[in-house]
């Protein structure tokens, strides 16, 4: 996680430097070949350098999504956009287990490691072929590659250009994003990481059960994350501006979070319920969280901005994580735990008020 973290901010400026095709090209090599490596461990250390590795490779997926996003979609379609890219980690978490237990079945642990990381160099192989940016894709004829060319001179993409990476800090924007996302992620990494040890400890699942039940929450967070995008899009193409846009699909989104401090109260079954609706929200909320650099800052360095407030979020992570673990070594118990994430995303909305007073192009 904490190379995640460190990655997710070098990443973004990785993608800016070198462009999205290419920054992105190398991030999913690298990844690829991280998670590919675990396959060959022999140890603890051997694992656990792996694991650092593949952090590290992962770190710069969002922001590349996020530039390329902001590269390709006009404002009144990146946040649907963004929805359908954020929906597809949902997937990948409901389809991933049947597939892992079949190649388990017939070869074994290590070649789930080393199928996905195939599966991610021919992915970035498919990139390379496919994607390229408007003013360099082989398809757009010449006069279309004009008509572009004369928009981008007339726009603010160069607006940051002179500025330096450490510059964004002097943004509060930038601030209020990678504080509100560090709150936001400190409860959606402890949804991922504590579920199932959840269902097991005090609703006594067995593994059976908690296979049978665990993918109805990502599913629901694959729904947050297309529906949430959507009804930003939706907002703006009735008319309401693009600050009234996100942030009314930002508070509904936080909205649904507070739910979650009833989950020790209720039956297992009402409480997968909440459950999904949490991870509804809290997607719906990640993606338009994800698509305000896109929204705030010109595309020289929306790379650089979506990486520090990702980095936010995974430090978000790595400290409640440990938080979590103290209370309950300590006997607080769950229901504290609960109570405490329920606040954190309407905290979080909180902070976004105060420190963008509007979403427009700075």
């Amino acid at each position: 996680m904490i190379a995640y973290a460190v990655m997710y901010a070098g990443g973004g400026k990785l993608i800016d430097a070198l462009g999205t095709r290419l920054g992105f090209m190398v991030i999913m090599v690298a990844w690829s070949l991280a998670c590919a490596s675990h396959g060959l461990a022999t140890g603890f250390r051997g694992l656990a350098t792996s694991r650092f590795l593949l952090g590290m490779g992962e770190g710069g997926g969002f922001p590349a999504a996020t530039k390329a996003v902001a590269e390709w979609f006009p404002v009144r379609e990146r946040s649907t956009a963004m929805g359908i890219i954020n929906a597809g980690t949902a997937v990948g978490a409901v389809v991933a287990p049947p597939l892992i237990a079949a190649i388990i079945a017939y070869g074994g642990w290590r070649w789930v490691f080393f199928a996905t990381g195939f599966a991610g160099l021919a992915w970035t192989v498919w990139w390379m072929r496919a994607y390229f940016p408007p003013l360099q894709h082989p398809r757009i004829s010449a006069t279309e590659r004009a008509d572009l060319a004369s928009l981008v001179e007339s726009s603010p993409v160069d607006k940051h250009s002179d500025q330096s990476w450490f510059q964004l800090f002097s943004f509060p924007q930038v601030w209020g994003l990678v504080f509100a996302k560090f709150l936001s992620d400190a409860g959606w990494y402890f949804y991922l990481f504590w579920l199932p040890k959840y269902l097991y400890d005090v609703r006594a699942f067995n593994t059976k059960e908690v296979g049978y039940y665990a993918w109805i929450p990502y599913a629901a967070s694959g729904l947050g994350a297309l529906l949430g995008g959507w009804f930003s899009s939706y907002l703006l193409r009735r008319g309401h501006s693009l600050d009234f846009s996100r942030k009314l699909a930002l508070g509904a989104s936080a909205v649904l979070m507070p739910w979650i401090i009833f989950v020790p109260r209720l039956p297992a079954d009402l409480a997968i319920v909440v459950f999904s609706i949490a991870f509804f929200g809290q997607q719906s909320w990640s993606t338009l969280v994800m698509i305000l650099p896109a929204d705030l800052f010109s595309r020289r360095v929306v790379g650089s901005v979506a990486g520090l407030v990702g980095f936010g979020g995974a430090m978000g992570g790595v400290v409640f994580n440990l938080v979590v673990g103290y209370l309950l070594d300590n006997g607080f118990g769950y229901s504290v735990v609960f109570a405490v994430v329920s606040t954190f995303h309407v905290l979080a909305f909180g902070l976004i008020l105060l420190t963008i007073r509007k979403v427009h192009a700075l």
